[in-house]
């Protein structure tokens, strides 16, 4: 074919867009094969799946020791004083003066309170002036009957008007023991005007006031109440499986500790002084109480508070409760094992002290339990293990991974930075 022919074909526009297409497929080739080879060094750099550039993953481990550790059970439990009465009139009448501060501390026997006296001292002298009528009605009685009791034996009088002379005399003296016991129940009276303290303890509230007329027997006649704090009770509850290991291992000198809302110990334990004989229907639960000193007024009746009783001894490692795993299988941890190398175990773990748990079975001396890290450190991954840091102590050196803060680059770093 003649060129004339072909410029007449393809037109000299159509030729430029040509070399203009090829010229772009030739740098997409050249993009894909960069982009390949850079995917290829990010897999080389990347190592296998301990850590960047295949180095192990750095991991915290603790170093378990068994030893004997207290099992304790946690609950929470509410304070109550260890006696409360209420403080009642137990007469009628005006209340005149009241001897004491609300919310302070009194002592047994301490008075409280003032009832108008008057009425039943008036009741005590007529009291006495019948019980003293009585007596003379019976002196008078007696002398009858000595008189006639010799007449009687000579027939100088019938015997009849001697009996009835025995029977007035019999009379005389029951009547003398009536007014002898209005005489004492008149005096009681007089004595329940005076309110005393019945124990030591906190005094409540003052209900009736002064001026106000009390009515023994009624809601008028309480006046106020008194609780004993020293020492305090704590009521709690346990679980029936609880409370029979409570039972082996000597339940009646079981200790019990207080945590306050602080979270700090109190610095008294307690003791076990009340167990129920029954378990709750509903909970399982069996209601125990606790006796605690409380000479001063730390807890206050009707105080939640959180209990931790000790209930036992077992052989065991105690365990950051991060380094426990849970699945459909049980518990487990991880834990450094061969070629240092992530290796699961199986434990058994059923009771807490403080932050920690108590593992049982599963893990035996010098095993090293993984604490942190546990999402990279996957069954069979290299790690290099390294104990917990102390406050204060630096940082570890993290293997293969990224430098500390502060610490200075290096000199390939620089020389990148100032070209």
């Amino acid at each position: 074919m003649r060129p004339d022919t072909i410029h007449r074909q393809c037109p000299p526009h159509s030729i430029a867009s040509a070399r203009r297409i090829a010229l772009v497929g030739g740098a997409l080739l050249v993009v894909a094969g960069l982009v390949a080879g850079c995917g290829k060094k990010d897999d080389k750099a990347a190592g296998g799946p301990g850590g960047p550039g295949g180095q192990a993953l750095p991991v915290t481990v603790q170093k378990v020791q068994l030893q004997p550790l207290p099992v304790t059970v946690e609950s929470v439990g509410q304070s109550e004083g260890s006696r409360e009465v209420q403080v009642r009139g137990r007469v009628s009448g005006i209340l005149l003066k009241q001897r004491f501060s609300e919310g302070d501390r009194v002592k047994a026997g301490a008075p409280l309170y003032q009832i108008d006296p008057v009425p039943y001292e008036i009741a005590l002298s007529q009291a006495k002036a019948a019980l003293a009528q009585a007596r003379a009605s019976a002196e008078q009685a007696l002398r009858e009957e000595n008189r006639l009791k010799p007449l009687a034996a000579d027939q100088a009088v019938s015997g009849r008007e001697y009996d009835d002379s025995v029977s007035t005399r019999k009379t005389a003296a029951a009547l003398v023991q009536a007014r002898e016991a209005d005489v004492r129940t008149a005096e009681l009276n007089l004595q329940y005007t005076h309110v005393y303290a019945p124990i030591s303890g906190i005094s409540g509230r003052n209900i009736s006031s002064e001026g106000s007329l009390i009515t023994a027997g009624t809601d008028s006649a309480l006046l106020t109440t008194i609780v004993q704090t020293d020492p305090i009770w704590v009521r709690f509850a346990v679980s029936e499986s609880e409370y029979a290991s409570l039972r082996a291992n000597n339940g009646d000198t079981a200790k019990v500790e207080l945590v306050m809302s602080d979270g700090k110990t109190y610095p008294t334990s307690g003791k076990l002084n009340f167990a129920a004989s029954t378990v709750d229907r509903a909970l399982g639960t069996v209601q125990l109480r606790a006796e605690v000193p409380n000479p001063e007024l730390k807890i206050l009746p009707g105080q939640f508070i959180r209990t931790r009783l000790y209930i036992g001894q077992v052989e065991g490692v105690l365990v950051p409760q991060s380094a426990v795993m849970t699945n459909d299988k049980g518990k487990a941890v991880l834990v450094v094992g061969p070629e240092n190398k992530v290796t699961p175990k199986p434990v058994v773990a059923n009771t807490w002290q403080g932050g920690q748990i108590v593992v049982t079975k599963g893990l035996e001396n010098g095993d090293q339990v993984i604490v942190d890290n546990l999402i990279k450190a996957r069954p069979g991954t290299p790690v290099a293990p390294h104990p917990p840091q102390q406050p204060g102590q630096p940082g570890q050196p993290a293997q293969g991974g990224e430098p500390q803060k502060g610490a200075a680059p290096d000199e390939s770093k620089k020389a990148d930075a100032k070209q």
